[in-house]
């Protein structure tokens, strides 16, 4: 009589996962949906803009700094330093500060990452 050959659970599942559906997106070429609500990059509106500086001061990444800009102080957005919990918007007065659902941020230049006072907003890929 033969000896029967038991497989080893690995190999099984090596075995398995060979007839699968791979679990991974082809992303960028496939852009993945979005959910309802995701907190991407803010949206400034400068107009709207008190200079109250409640958003700063309730950041709790430390994010946001006032800086002076013709006599007024005026935030400058850090995204490398956010954390997206979306606070600055809660506590502005004004309603100045929006979410989007733009969550790509990655850049090699650092600077790319700040939301200026003088443009409020600026779209990725704009100079």
């Amino acid at each position: 009589m033969a000896k029967k050959i038991k497989l080893s659970p690995m190999l099984k599942e090596v075995v398995s996962q060979i007839f699968r559906v791979p679990a991974t997106q082809k992303y960028p070429t496939v852009r993945p949906k979005v959910p309802e609500g995701l907190r991407g990059e803010q949206i400034f509106d400068i107009n709207l803009c008190i200079s109250c500086g409640l958003c700063a001061s309730d950041c709790p990444a430390k994010a946001i700094e006032m800086v002076n800009v013709e006599g007024k102080k005026r935030p400058l957005f850090h995204l490398d330093r956010c954390v997206f919990c979306y606070q600055c918007a809660e506590s502005c007065p004004r309603n100045a500060i929006k979410d989007s659902g733009f969550f790509e941020l990655a850049s090699t230049n650092k600077y790319d990452l700040v939301i200026r006072h003088e443009t409020g907003h600026k779209k990725r890929g704009e100079k």
